[in-house]
């Protein structure tokens, strides 16, 4: 997916517009977290209101085991703030160290995790990215992302009520609601964000999801990294200090572009960690992280059929009903 520079300024800026200003600066939440028969008042943390992270695309690979792709196309972030017409916001001088080359989405298809039919269709979508053929996704093409895809939208709103959860995102107005503490139904139909149910354990949230569709430009990032309808997926958000944020910046800023969060800010950032498992696709489960800071920059909208030319020559194929609904 080879986007042409506007569309990737376009990308950029979004995440920018909302991450860089205040990100990490404390924010009052807009809707408290409620208590059922369940859980004690003590052990529910508060985890609403808006949350953010600055990286492209947006998983923080572990240190070790296994985990997410990361860009064989390498660049100096100084390079790539060039080519993108973007100014260092940070201290000092940009790193010197290559990271992803957003420019060029060419995942580790030598990744163990992978299965074999698998690498090759990740190899397949980075030579397609090199050669400047643009390579179709769920964001660029304006479908539902699912999960973990939808977890590189830069930000989240969380809204917890007694008996579920609406997570929105603010890439293209998707939103997914998590039903708490009850369990899958025996018989299911796939659906774009599948059937999330969730719990809490102490302070984490715990979600689990199955049944998740498998579209025309079904991805988990993007990379173009396929998944079968066996995908599962199992998020745990928590609250974590500023110490352990920062290892998973560190991680980040090892493989992706990011915006740089607010050095002065030592409140509460929230982490989610996620472990994805389809025995279509993978090897085994693998495990990374997202690392999120408040907010109070303004809810960005950002629709993706209003900018549909994605790459040259080629309109992005926005879903279209056959019929009407009614």
């Amino acid at each position: 997916m080879t986007l042409r520079r506007r569309d990737l300024l376009l990308v950029v800026s979004l995440a920018t517009a909302v991450a860089t200003p205040v990100f990490g600066q404390a924010l009052t939440p807009t809707v408290a977290a409620v208590i059922t028969r369940e859980e004690s008042t003590a052990s529910i943390p508060d985890l609403s209101g808006t949350w953010i992270h600055g990286s492209i695309p947006g998983f923080e690979p572990l240190r070790s085991g296994p985990t997410s792709l990361v860009n064989r196309s390498r660049r100096s972030l100084a390079q790539l703030l060039r080519d993108l017409s973007i100014d260092w916001r940070g201290p000092g001088v940009p790193p010197s160290e290559n990271v992803s080359n957003i420019l060029e989405l060419v995942g580790d298809y030598t990744n163990p995790v992978l299965q074999p039919w698998a690498a090759e269709v990740v190899r397949k979508f980075g030579e397609m990215s090199l050669s400047g053929v643009g390579v179709p996704s769920p964001r660029n093409q304006c479908w539902p992302g699912g999960v973990p895809f939808v977890f590189t939208s830069g930000a989240i709103q969380i809204l917890q009520q007694p008996h579920k959860i609406a997570i929105l995102y603010n890439y293209d107005n998707q939103v997914r609601y998590v039903r708490l503490n009850q369990s899958h139904p025996v018989r299911m139909t796939p659906a774009w964000y599948g059937d999330s149910v969730g719990h809490y354990e102490g302070e984490t949230l715990v979600v689990d999801t199955v049944g998740i569709k498998v579209g025309p430009f079904a991805a988990v990032d993007w990379y173009g990294t396929p998944h079968t309808e066996a995908l599962h997926v199992v998020e745990r958000y928590r609250f974590i200090d500023y110490d352990a944020a920062k290892e998973g910046w560190e991680r980040d800023a090892k493989e992706n572009w990011r915006a740089q969060p607010a050095p002065s800010y030592r409140g509460k950032y929230l982490q989610l960690e996620f472990t994805v498992e389809d025995e279509g696709v993978f090897t085994t489960p693998w495990t990374a992280t997202v690392t999120y800071g408040r907010s109070r920059g303004d809810w960005v909208e950002s629709v993706c059929a209003e900018n549909t030319k994605w790459y040259s020559g080629k309109e992005a194929a926005v879903p279209r009903a056959d019929q009407p609904d009614f």
